[in-house]
């Protein structure tokens, strides 16, 4: 992205049944060769059972919305989708129409860095793209037309982007309930007598061994990297005392963890503060916060500070959450890179063109802070100490891994896989979007956070793991 492109096209939905025949037939080896998920199950499939029988007879409509934890949630839900809701049906003597298949609404920017392969398979599925940081008509009208007419239903993430975590979901996005909301009013438009409904699934992730010594091996590489010694000279040394009388075997590790998360800390610190110009609070109740809560206040400030260096350079008022400015950021990258306002980039001077390439140049630049901010908007200094799991443990671990990566110029997705996984999938109660058209009339703003409220709750409801 160091040079001026042409606008960004809207990539159409063209689902083509030949396609999607041979992605099902190749996910099983894709599933093993080029992921750590060894096992995925689900509970209460009948109830998608159940609605798709129901979509089928045209007496629903229904978007299936989702947790998003891992770029691997693609492959897990079509696994789910495409073997074991046949499975279920099969077994509860329940006839469905094949294939069992979903439209879905996926970031413009995925195929930007995944390829143009990426893009094509995706329309070839049925996918529909998305600008996450502006109002995108054309994708919006696309989402809204297969949301009403299409032949499958719908699947889409409220929260908008992986958070890294298993359990802390991000705050939704309310796009995803105002949508129930439009097809609602498409259908009353036509004519047309289905219900609508959401229907929540959570995604989790448990490693079938716990990791330790691929953990440990990372957390080494990573505090070479960052300049600090290996391991910890004192092992009797406790940075908080509370993990000191936890007989786990994350202890000692953890502590090594609190230290290189508070020396990256301060390292960015001086780099803001020094390069930046930028200053950091720092109130006097700082130095009586335990050294957790005083890592959590440091780090917000920290991306609060990065997202204002790249705000500045886009002439962007602060706004929102840390979520909505990323958004914002981003569309206000890709506005200096993908240039609407030039017609014909052959017909530029090179001097002109230079200028543009200089631009676009600089827009990557900038949206390098924001990177940085995406990948810690959920991260908490008591995250692993509230409940010592390898899985936790291995999520923070893993996003450091992801900070110093993009400091170093690498690809942070090509993430260290750690050990073999499976994954559980819960598919919660459908919430009617239907029921709620009434108050949508009296107050749409309200009913749509209701909706997205209520989508929160439910999802959250889905992230304790029971074996």
């Amino acid at each position: 992205m160091n040079h001026v492109q042409p606008p960004l096209e809207f990539i159409p939905p063209a689902l083509n049944p030949l396609v999607l025949r041979g992605t099902q037939l190749l996910l099983p080896f894709w599933l093993q060769y080029k992921t750590s998920i060894a096992n995925i199950e689900a509970e209460n499939v009948e109830v998608l059972v159940d609605m798709y029988r129901q979509f089928q007879t045209d007496k629903i409509r229904f978007l299936m919305a989702f947790r998003h934890p891992s770029t691997d949630d693609p492959l897990s839900l079509t696994y789910l989708l495409w073997k074991l809701v046949p499975q279920v049906a099969k077994q509860q003597g329940v006839s469905l129409n094949y294939p069992i298949h979903a439209h879905f609404i996926y970031d413009r920017g995925i195929p930007l860095w995944a390829g143009s392969s990426v893009s094509w398979l995706y329309s070839n599925l049925g996918g529909t793209p998305i600008h996450r940081g502006k109002v995108d008509r054309m994708g919006l009208r696309s989402a809204r037309h297969l949301f009403a007419n299409a032949q499958f239903p719908m699947m889409a993430s409220p929260e908008g982007a992986t958070n890294g975590h298993n359990e802390v979901i991000s705050p939704l996005e309310p796009g995803i309930a105002q949508m129930g909301f439009w097809c609602v009013e498409d259908l009353l438009k036509a004519g047309r007598s289905q219900q609508v409904f959401m229907v929540p699934i959570g995604i989790q992730y448990k490693y079938i061994e716990a990791p330790w010594q691929s953990l440990e091996k990372l957390l080494t590489q990573l505090e070479i990297d960052s300049g600090l010694p290996v391991g910890m000279k004192d092992e009797s040394e406790a940075i908080d005392k509370d993990l000191s009388s936890i007989l786990h075997p994350s202890s000692l590790l953890y502590r090594r963890l609190h230290r290189l998360g508070g020396h990256i800390l301060l390292l960015m610190e001086d780099f803001y503060t020094r390069f930046y110009h930028q200053t950091l609070p720092k109130p006097p109740e700082l130095a009586t916060m335990d050294a957790n809560e005083a890592l959590t206040f440091r780090l917000k400030a920290l991306l609060d500070v990065a997202l204002q260096v790249a705000e500045k350079s886009f002439n962007i008022q602060p706004k929102g959450s840390l979520i909505d400015r990323c958004r914002r950021l981003e569309q206000a990258g890709w506005d200096w890179i993908y240039r609407e306002d030039i017609k014909n980039l052959e017909a530029l001077s090179p001097l002109e063109r230079g200028l543009a390439d200089r631009i676009a140049e600089e827009a990557n630049l900038r949206m390098w802070h924001m990177r940085l901010v995406e990948s810690f908007v959920a991260v908490t200094g008591r995250y692993v100490l509230e409940k010592p799991t390898v899985e936790r443990f291995a999520e923070t671990t893993l996003l450091l891994w992801d900070m110093l990566t993009r400091i170093k110029g690498g690809n942070p997705f090509g993430r260290p896989k750690l050990g073999k996984q499976r994954v559980k999938i819960t598919v919660g109660e459908p919430l009617s979007v239907s029921s709620r058209w009434d108050e949508y009339h009296s107050s749409r703003r309200k009913a749509v956070a209701d909706l997205t409220q209520d989508l929160q709750t439910s999802l959250q409801g889905l992230t304790s793991w029971k074996s």
